[in-house]
């Protein structure tokens, strides 16, 4: 026991024999890496929705604009991705998708289209994304609007 109350365990005072002592402690690694090494490999199976980019700034827009944006992904994982739904929150928010399943290495695309009608100042909205996919996606967009110009 060392002065902070710890028990300090040396190896080489229970194992004389070198091989084993070494055997020992690459046994103990192994045993410790296991569940990290277990995760990584579940999580490469099935699908993966990657995208390119998950969040989109509009920027400034007068009120009445339509404003739209094309979010790409990636499946990267294993099976076919199927996207079920993007939730909008509101009317104001529309979004279409890739309504056929994408392989493995295939690409498809979120088209997300803003309405600011009725809207002023900063506007921002979450999208979660709905599909078979192992992970969890939820798209962003902001955008400032300002008054409409009197003409």
């Amino acid at each position: 026991m060392n002065a902070r109350g710890l028990i300090i365990v040396d190896i080489g005072k229970f194992v004389k024999n070198k091989r084993m002592k070494n055997f020992l402690i690459l046994l103990l690694m192994a045993i410790l890496a296991y569940p990290v090494l277990a995760q990584d490999a579940q999580k490469a199976k099935g699908p993966v929705l990657t995208l390119e980019k998950s969040a989109h700034d509009f920027g400034d827009i007068q009120q009445g604009e339509i404003v739209e944006h094309v979010f790409k992904f990636t499946n990267t994982g294993t099976e076919p991705l199927i996207i079920t739904n993007v939730q909008a929150s509101c009317g104001c928010t529309t979004p279409q998708w890739t309504k056929e399943p994408v392989m493995p290495g295939g690409k498809g695309e979120i088209k997300v289209g803003f309405n600011s009608a009725g809207r002023m100042g900063i506007q921002s909205k979450s999208l979660p994304v709905i599909s078979n996919a192992v992970n969890d996606v939820v798209i962003n967009f902001t955008t400032n609007v300002l008054p409409k110009n009197p003409q």
